[in-house]
């Protein structure tokens, strides 16, 4: 498995590289998010994400383990392809996908050529769990207790606000606040909706 290439460019365009490493030269597939990081380079490393089939051999390159990351969260998703998740990347930026799947904000998902509705449901139910134990910056999320989380968030739902409004909003509150009771979770929360 090849984690990543140090090499010159000898190829450069939004959605591929050539890459010359040792005297092979390796077609790298990347984001455009990956293309405008390495513009004004010539001399790089490239993390790199490996897809073996049958019928090819593919490499996805990355400017930055974040958005490696993302990708390869992505790619576990049923119906989200390599060049799928590379679309994505190319149209919204790591951050923000990972914020949408947080919020649990379809439209945003929806906005990416080739994702419909039901694909960016899946990917929002399969991956908000995985994101919400890590965040953008690596450090871990403290939701010391999900179920007041959870108690508040029902509880709020049932009042008639939004979903995904109130998610955002108490995820918000719970990075600020570690110990709060579902009371003041919602009462928090009820100042900001």
């Amino acid at each position: 498995m090849i984690d990543y290439i140090k090499g010159t460019i000898t190829q450069f365009n939004p959605t591929f590289i050539t890459l010359e490493s040792a005297g092979i030269g390796y077609f790298i597939n990347i984001s455009v998010n990956t293309f405008s990081k390495l513009e004004s380079k010539s001399e790089i490393k490239l993390l790199i994400h490996e897809v073996i089939r049958e019928d090819s051999h593919q490499l996805f390159g990355f400017a930055d383990s974040t958005e490696r990351d993302i990708f390869r969260l992505l790619i576990s998703v049923t119906g989200v392809g390599a060049n799928t998740a590379r679309m994505m990347l190319s149209s919204i930026s790591p951050e923000e996908i990972e914020k949408a799947i947080l919020s649990s904000d379809v439209n945003i998902l929806k906005s990416v050529k080739g994702i419909g509705l039901k694909t960016a449901q899946r990917i929002i139910v399969d991956l908000k769990d995985k994101l919400g134990k890590q965040a953008g910056s690596g450090e871990i999320f403290a939701f010391a207790d999900n179920t007041k989380r959870d108690e508040a968030l029902s509880a709020l739902v049932m009042l008639g606000f939004a979903k995904s409004a109130v998610s955002k909003v108490i995820d918000k509150i719970v990075r600020e606040e570690k110990n709060l009771t579902v009371e003041d979770m919602i009462k928090k929360a009820l100042k900001n909706l």
